[in-house]
């Protein structure tokens, strides 16, 4: 593994941090996003600066080593492990355990698997990662799928939705699993030691949803999370639910039209105030408030979504992540690493297989 610093100035003075055994060490898949290795190298340099983390930089030894030297990278907490290979967006996630086991996704997954890495984080096919994820880490024991969750910005704070793409088909025991993970997350993430759960469905009424949401809700019912029952679609940002539980297929729509709503809503709000010369004059006063809100439904302030339910921390970011997303998506992976988040979801769910073996009292 080639330190970044190699490749500018000797700073024999901080080569020995490199070797802290309390610092987190993130893998990061530095070759799989939209805009090259440049946003990954900048924002890792960040987080390594502002979180005081350890990141590996995984891809091309030779571009990467170039890109660091451009950038003027001498951070001796950045470090390169070669991968010849990597998964291109427009390819089948399949590729990677078949065809491109030398790629940087599956390269900087294997750190983790093997202890040279606490967390992976990656802005390149989201498939791929999960397929990498799945083979390399595989599943939590007890979980039957793996989920995606995201965070939203929400009146009161944020909350977590899952799955948001993992799974298009899921039974209600896969949804009652999303949840004991996501309540896990939401412990971590909220700092609550009991988050509100909720279950994204067509109404608040417990007869509402198809019957895998309506089976779902029986069993959330009486399980021992703080169920706070359904969430209709419009509930989602009102910040009822800490956690809100549905299948990948309506939360990869939910999700991307949520985004697709935000990006809509901020220019037509610029574009309404740069269209009239009162709303030119008032910018000055507003333009606090503006920024204030941007930053509230910016991507980037969440960095990346964790995949819950394998056996290690992966973090998913956008393909487009810039330096900024590259970098709380570390600090994120960093804080799951730290709070053991993955055995912490194994315990909840062997608590609940157990729960669910035992027989059930005879009514007299």
């Amino acid at each position: 593994m080639t330190n970044a610093s190699s490749v500018a100035a000797d700073q024999p003075n901080l080569q020995a941090r490199v070797t802290t055994p309390s610092r987190m060490k993130i893998a990061l898949d530095a070759m799989g996003g939209d805009h090259g290795p440049a946003p990954c190298i900048e924002g890792a340099l960040s987080a390594a600066q502002d979180f005081d983390v350890d990141v590996v930089l995984v891809g091309d030894e030779k571009v990467l080593a170039d890109e660091c030297r451009r950038l003027g990278s001498t951070d001796p907490r950045l470090s390169i492990k070669h991968a010849p290979q990597v998964v291109e967006m427009h390819e089948s996630p399949a590729t990677v355990a078949r065809k491109k086991r030398d790629s940087s996704i599956w390269i900087a997954t294997e750190l983790v698997k093997n202890g040279e890495a606490d967390a992976v984080v990656s802005p390149g096919n989201t498939g791929a990662s999960m397929v990498a994820s799945f083979f390399v880490l595989g599943l939590t024991k007890g979980v039957e799928r793996p989920a995606i969750a995201t965070s939203l910005p929400t009146l009161t704070g944020e909350a977590i939705l899952l799955d948001v793409g993992a799974n298009v088909d899921c039974t209600a025991q896969h949804l009652t699993q999303f949840a004991i993970m996501g309540n896990e997350y939401g412990k971590h993430l909220f700092r609550k030691p009991n988050p509100r759960v909720g279950l994204l469905s067509i109404g608040e009424e417990d007869s509402k949803g198809n019957e895998v949401t309506k089976e779902a809700f029986k069993i959330l019912k009486g399980s021992a999370l703080n169920f706070v029952g359904n969430v209709e679609g419009r509930d989602v940002y009102s910040g009822n639910a800490d956690v809100v539980v549905c299948d990948g297929f309506i939360g990869n729509v939910a999700l991307k039209i949520s985004e697709g709503v935000a990006e809509t809503i901020k220019k037509l709000l610029f574009k309404e105030i740069s269209g009239s010369l009162l709303g030119r004059l008032a910018y000055p006063l507003i333009a606090s408030p503006l920024r204030n809100l941007k930053r509230r439904i910016d991507y980037a302030e969440f960095g990346g979504a964790p995949l819950l339910g394998v056996n290690g921390i992966t973090m998913i970011c956008h393909g487009r992540s810039s330096a900024k997303a590259i970098k709380n998506a570390i600090r994120r992976a960093k804080g799951l690493a730290e709070s053991r988040v993955d055995e912490l979801i194994q315990r909840d769910i062997e608590e609940s297989l157990a729960q669910s073996r035992l027989p059930e009292e005879p009514s007299t």
